[in-house]
């Protein structure tokens, strides 16, 4: 089988304190890996900076990726740059730079080890939206391609090629992974009046 989903409940996700705020852990992989021996792949989480100065934990041979879902943050990577980010802005860094952030808000957090890399970006979902993966695998040195779908203000629901449909709550994370030889698509559908705003994470490994 060449397309796997997988759901994470809101209730099995973990929240955990940081210096600055709360994280909500949706998902590590691989599964039997941990953030605190920093031994994962690739990890998703969603996090509420609470303080109006932080300071970022470092994290050697890791990038990360930060979008701001509310509020707005001022990133400054020492020796780098500045950078302010408003709603649905994302910046890309070292995990082993110097950071300090200023302002509060809630953010969502992408961050991958160097043998992957990734993107992130923000869907808005009238109807319903059709996704194929985004690079030939064929291609690439890369085995697997993980598309991961988070809403921030509804249900939707992802229907494969075969016709199955998948019903995504609010706070579940929507994990979709392709492997090497995929061919095909997968539709994200709105199950409410109101435009959903989803965010993506695609990681390639």
């Amino acid at each position: 089988m060449t397309c796997k989903i997988k759901i994470i409940k809101e209730q099995g996700q973990k929240i955990n304190k940081w210096s600055g705020g709360i994280t909500n852990q949706l998902y590590i992989y691989p599964e039997n890996s941990s953030y605190e021996k920093k031994n994962f792949k690739w990890r998703i989480s969603s996090a509420t900076v609470e303080a109006e100065e932080s300071e970022f934990t470092k994290l050697p041979n890791i990038q990360r990726k930060i979008m701001v879902l509310d509020g707005n943050l001022l990133l400054r990577h020492q020796n780098h740059y500045d950078k302010k980010l408003e709603k649905f802005d994302i910046d890309s860094f070292s995990g082993d730079w110097d950071t300090i952030s200023y302002g509060k808000a809630t953010d969502f957090n992408l961050m991958t080890s160097e043998d992957c890399s990734c993107e992130l970006r923000y869907i808005n979902v009238k109807s319903e939206i059709i996704l194929e993966p985004k690079m030939n695998l064929n291609d690439s040195f890369y085995r697997y391609e993980f598309n991961c779908f988070y809403s921030l203000n509804g249900s939707f629901k992802i229907k494969l090629d075969n016709g199955n449909i998948l019903e995504v709550e609010q706070g579940d994370l929507a994990i979709v992974k392709f492997k090497k030889g995929f061919k095909g698509k997968l539709i994200l559908i709105n199950s409410q009046e109101e435009e959903l705003d989803i965010i993506e994470s695609i990681v390639y490994y």
